[in-house]
């Protein structure tokens, strides 16, 4: 307060002042008077009561104590520490779970102070809001949780916390508070599928993806963080096949793949989360494999017959049991079976497939075997299958074919023609006859013989003989053309099996003619080779003096003859016809220029060499009448002389020659053995029947020779020999001879033995036995040496 009236002039001190920047006292007037304006809620803050305190001294006299209350105004709203608060709770919070909030902050008192807190913008009802009061009567806002919490249905929720005050009007503050829900591992990882079915071909790639696996888990974090693995209890063989991606869940092949194996492989997969108590999840992949035509068909022999197989076994004979086999399936196990090269076309085997049953198959022959076509046989049987492409396999095996004797001797020809020189060496090689047999062993050896047959009436084996073993033929006797011109016999082929096959062939043997017969003049008559001819005087020209008549008894060129006058005819008085022999005048007065005419007429035929024979014919001119032509006067004669041909009975002469011979040929073959036709020896003894003196010499010709057996021995065994002795035509010969040497009748050709006078060295064998003529006239002894001997030289080849 102030003193009244005019007094001394009042003095105000302030001594004590709580608030100096809020409060101030006038000096002079004593006014109390703000400075600033006063901000309750600054300068008291909590305080319920808010003073401010003064000690005046006044007038220097008193002290004054003032009190200033500070009355709150409502002029803060309610604020909270920010305007949004985050907020973590568990899913698996249960309703009732209370979590505290914020509390607001208003610096006003009383009344106007923080009156209760609203919660806003819960549009699930999942949250309520509790209001508490502290002890100092501070108020506090608590979230409660009204229903379960599902993270994985909604995992955040936004809530509006608004503070009011009690003031008048209301004041408010609000917080965004943002839950968000804290995922608790309340969920298992979840499949797509519970099992998947997945064709893979086998035999894939290494790495090849199977299948990419996705298991989702709800939960969040770790607690949702799926990782994949095979099933405890997968089987080894899943693992050595497969791998999967812990993180990715692809499975990749790892292994071979075998469809034969197994067809079908089942995989259990389970996928986990990482969160605490996870409970996996499974699922199963079936992973069927496509077959692949990757196992060629397998061929396997259960039984092969042991042993050669005789070609005499009947089609359908039983060979091999095979077992053919592959594991692939469907059409790539399909099989296809036969024998290579089978078939009915050339060249194809004799060998087929019968399928039994179960893929098992019999080798049988389809047709007669013949060892001698081909006596092996390599059969390979052929597998494929049906995949695509196909695969094949093959397996042989070899059967051996055994010899039966079912293939007879077949000589190369029907018909062998030999051809020989008449007048051969007996043993002569004539040529061969060869019959081949295909079969093996003892049924193809081949020997050879000469079937019984005659050449007229005279015994074939006493013409020619066979070597069994060789088939060369040999003769055994020397031919002659003019009587026997061919002849023929049969050569029989017999193999050595059991039982033996046989055939056999015609053998026709021509005797080729050799000039080997001189013209003989049978007219005129001969006496010493000399005939007369009478020819009347005055015959004139062109008459006919006679005829030349020769016979030859080869054939052919070797028996045309030619006549010509070789002597005697110089002054060309005669001439001769070359063909026919008549000899004719040339000359008119042939008569006064030589009355008596010696001509000397040589008949030759055409041989090679040629032969012939020559005649004195003694032309006389004769006085009288004239005869007839053609019947010239011989040595006076004056009677007429029949003309006719000399030549029927000088044939039945040499005809009847030739029988009586033959007839001494066969006695002495019939008397004599003949033990070995391979080995021959020949003895020639000479016996001069003048009992040495040298008398003249008969020439001797091949047919006056022939061939019997003997036997003899020399120093190194047993020798089989051949005795030549004279023929009857010899009988009056004034020497016999034998003569002895070695003639192989195997030889593939003749060696001809020729005679030849040699020195007084020989002396005749004694005691030798054998089949010699004896011969008429005197002989020597055998102790004498003959003057001449005959020994034998080997000349060369005939």
């Amino acid at each position: 307060g102030g003193g009244g009236g005019r007094g001394p002039k009042s003095t105000f001190r302030v001594l004590e002042n709580s608030a100096p920047h809020l409060l101030d006292v006038d000096g002079e007037s004593g006014l109390l008077y703000t400075k600033q304006r006063i901000d309750r809620e600054a300068l008291c803050r909590r305080s319920g009561k808010c003073q401010l305190s003064l000690e005046v001294f006044a007038n220097d006299q008193e002290i004054c104590m003032i009190k200033v209350e500070i009355q709150d105004l409502n002029d803060n709203a309610p604020a909270f520490p920010s305007d949004q608060v985050d907020m973590d709770i568990s899913e698996n919070a249960a309703p009732g779970t209370r979590f505290p909030l914020t509390s607001a902050h208003d610096p006003d008192a009383g009344d106007n102070g923080l009156r209760t807190y609203l919660l806003t913008r819960d549009d699930y009802g999942l949250f309520s809001l509790d209001v508490k009061s502290r002890g100092d009567g501070t108020k506090f806002p608590e979230l409660v949780i009204q229903k379960p919490l599902d993270r994985e249905e909604q995992s955040h929720h936004t809530l509006v916390l608004t503070a009011l005050d009690g003031g008048d009007p209301p004041r408010s503050g609000t917080v965004q508070i943002n839950v968000r829900l804290i995922d608790s591992n309340d969920n298992s990882p979840i499949f797509e599928a519970a099992s998947y079915v997945v064709e893979l071909p086998e035999n894939a790639p290494l790495g090849t993806a199977v299948i990419d696996l996705n298991a989702t888990d709800a939960d969040e974090g770790t607690n949702g963080e799926v990782l994949y693995s095979f099933s405890g209890y997968a089987p080894e063989r899943v693992r050595d096949l497969f791998s999967i991606d812990p993180q990715s869940g692809l499975i990749r092949v790892k292994g071979n793949l075998d469809y034969e194996e197994s067809g079908l492989i089942e995989i259990d997969v389970q996928a986990r989360d990482l969160g605490p108590n996870p409970i996996p999840a499974h699922c199963k992949v079936t992973v069927r494999l496509i077959d692949r035509n990757d196992n060629a068909p397998t061929i396997g022999f259960v039984s092969v017959r042991q042993g050669a197989l005789s070609e005499a076994a009947p089609p359908g004979t039983v060979i091999a049991l095979v077992r053919v086999t592959d594991r692939d399936s469907g059409k790539n196990g399909q099989l296809q079976c036969r024998v290579l090269g089978g078939g009915s076309g050339p060249g194809a085997v004799p060998f087929t497939l019968e399928e039994n049953y179960d893929n098992f198959y019999t080798v049988v022959t389809d047709r007669p075997l013949d060892r001698e076509a081909q006596d092996e046989y390599n059969v390979t049987i052929v597998a494929r299958d049906g995949g695509n492409p196909p695969l094949n396999s093959t397996k042989s095996f070899s059967v051996r074919i055994l010899d039966e004797n079912d293939n007879p001797p077949r000589f190369s020809k029907n018909l062998y023609v030999l051809q020989v020189p008449e007048n051969n060496i007996p043993g002569e090689y004539l040529g061969s006859v060869l019959a081949q047999d295909p079969d093996l062993g003892q049924n193809g050896t081949v020997s050879y013989s000469i079937l019984p047959g005659h050449v007229g009436d005279v015994s074939i084996y006493t013409y020619v003989s066979v070597n069994p073993t060789n088939g060369a033929i040999y003769a055994l006797r020397s031919f002659n053309y003019e009587q026997t011109k061919h002849f023929e016999f049969r050569v029989l082929a017999k193999d050595s099996g059991s039982p033996h096959r046989e055939s056999n062939a015609t053998v026709r043997v021509t005797v080729l003619d050799v000039n080997d017969n001189a013209p003989l003049i049978v007219l005129p008559a001969l006496i010493n080779d000399t005939a007369e001819l009478q020819v009347p005087r005055n015959a004139g020209v062109g008459y006919p003096v006679g005829t030349v008549r020769a016979l030859d008894s080869d054939f052919g060129e070797s028996g045309r003859l030619t006549y010509e006058i070789v002597e005697g005819n110089e002054e060309h008085l005669f001439e001769m016809d070359p063909t026919s022999g008549e000899i004719r005048t040339l000359h008119p007065y042939w008569e006064e220029l030589s009355p008596v005419a010696e001509l000397v007429v040589k008949v030759s035929d055409h041989g090679k060499p040629s032969l012939s024979a020559v005649a004195k014919l003694i032309v006389r001119a004769l006085a009288g009448p004239l005869p007839e032509a053609g019947e010239p006067q011989v040595n006076g004669e004056q009677h007429r002389r029949p003309h006719w041909d000399l030549s029927l009975p000088l044939i039945v002469t040499l005809s009847t020659v030739s029988i009586i011979l033959l007839a001494a040929m066969i006695t002495i073959a019939v008397k004599c053995k003949r033990e070995n036709k391979e080995i021959r020896t020949y003895n020639c003894r000479i016996a001069d029947g003048s009992g040495g003196s040298k008398g003249k010499k008969k020439k001797i010709s091949k047919n006056d020779i022939m061939l019997v057996p003997s036997e003899g021995e020399d120093s190194r065994g047993p020798l089989n020999v051949m005795n030549v002795v004279s023929s009857p035509s010899l009988a009056t010969s004034p020497m016999y001879f034998d003569y002895q040497t070695r003639l192989p009748l195997s030889s593939p050709r003749s060696e001809v033995m020729y005679l030849k006078p040699a020195s007084n060295n020989l002396t005749v064998p004694q005691g030798h036995v054998g089949c010699h003529t004896s011969f008429t006239g005197q002989g020597t002894n055998a102790s004498e040496a003959p003057p001449s001997r005959m020994s034998i030289i080997q000349v060369g080849d005939f």
